[in-house]
């Protein structure tokens, strides 16, 4: 039997969820139109976030410093060897400088916070800095040699980078799911729901940032040619815009996003090694609602899904998952009838 008094509730969990899946729409949609990139690796970020910071809380060195060495090691001998090729000694001695002094510093910090047991608005930042990095090194890595690929060349690649960042994941961090402190304790009355001051956080913390995300591709220039490169590239390229720096601050604008939501979720929910993929995929859900190009309909899509899956939970826990992912069928249904089978677009 129902009991109405239990859908406020309901509600409000699902507003907290929705919101995480909403950031994760935005940078869905954002390394999509600028790179024409579907990023499936994106809720890998959400679980580097939690589970880095859960490692720093035990007085460990996360491996995320491991992957984040490594990665920085290749991208810099790529830039190395284009530098090279280009005839331009300075600029490849530039970037071995620059590597090595990135590294060593990286290196220390973690290392000596790890085992300090720094306070927690340190070993947030000190997790923004190891986990928001891996977003334009993989960028640099393994999409910028492709950027001349087709979107499915591109998707294939998407998914075998999951794949490796989940098998990551499990090796740095373990099969065991892990939770991270909460941010605020206590509880606080709205209405006949009882809010807990974490919930009410993530929900203030993901408007603020969507907030923050509308100024800055409304009021800067970096946004406004962002902006330029996702309408038009050919055009933007005509302009001085460089598609690489594009792509690179768009993958480093979902890398914080994704880091940021693993923060915000970490208190709520335990999360393992392989819980990204599927927190991502309901963001990717939002995206699609979207039709991966506009940005207010897929944080409202992505909102919506966390309220429906809010209120599966209750009645039908079992199907929940089913019931969440069916909704991209008849929107992929319509958009299909509705849009214009083109060529690929040139670049």
């Amino acid at each position: 039997m129902f009991d109405p008094a239990i859908f406020p509730v309901l509600f409000a969990d699902g507003l907290q969820s929705g919101a995480v899946y909403a950031l994760l729409s935005l940078a869905l949609v954002l390394v999509f139109a600028v790179t024409r990139v579907i990023f499936v690796p994106q809720g890998e970020f959400v679980m580097f976030g939690t589970l880095t910071l859960a490692s720093l809380q035990l007085g460990h060195v996360p491996g995320t410093l491991t992957l984040v060495l490594a990665l920085l090691a290749l991208a810099t001998l790529m830039n190395v060897v284009e530098a090279l090729r280009r005839g331009d000694g300075r600029a490849a001695g530039a970037n071995v400088l620059g590597a090595v002094g990135l590294g060593t510093a990286l290196w220390f910090l973690t290392t000596s916070l790890a085992a300090a047991k720094a306070p927690l608005a340190v070993q947030v930042l000190l997790t923004l800095l190891l986990v928001v990095p891996l977003g334009p090194l993989l960028y640099r890595v393994v999409y910028r040699p492709l950027r001349g690929a087709s979107v499915l060349v591109l998707l294939i690649a998407s998914v075998a980078l999951h794949l490796a960042l989940t098998g990551l994941g499990l090796v740095f961090f373990g099969a065991e799911g892990s939770r991270t402190p909460a941010f605020a304790e206590g509880t606080v009355k709205l209405g006949q729901v009882a809010l807990s001051y974490q919930s009410l956080l993530v929900i203030l913390v993901s408007a603020g940032l969507m907030l923050g995300l509308y100024a800055f591709f409304d009021r800067t220039l970096t946004g406004k040619a962002l902006r330029a490169t996702a309408v038009n590239r050919l055009g933007a390229r005509l302009v001085g815009i460089r598609p690489e720096g594009a792509g690179a601050l768009a993958f480093t604008v979902a890398a914080l996003i994704g880091t940021l939501s693993g923060l915000l979720i970490g208190p709520s929910i335990a999360v393992s090694y392989d819980t990204g993929f599927l927190i991502g995929l309901k963001g990717f859900v939002g995206a699609i609602i979207g039709g991966l190009v506009s940005y207010p309909l897929a944080a409202l899509g992505a909102v919506l899904v966390g309220l429906i899956e809010s209120y599966a939970s209750f009645s039908l826990s079992q199907w929940k998952e089913v019931i969440v992912f069916t909704l991209i069928l008849p929107v992929l249904l319509w958009r299909s009838l509705q849009a214009h089978h083109d060529d690929e677009e040139d670049e």
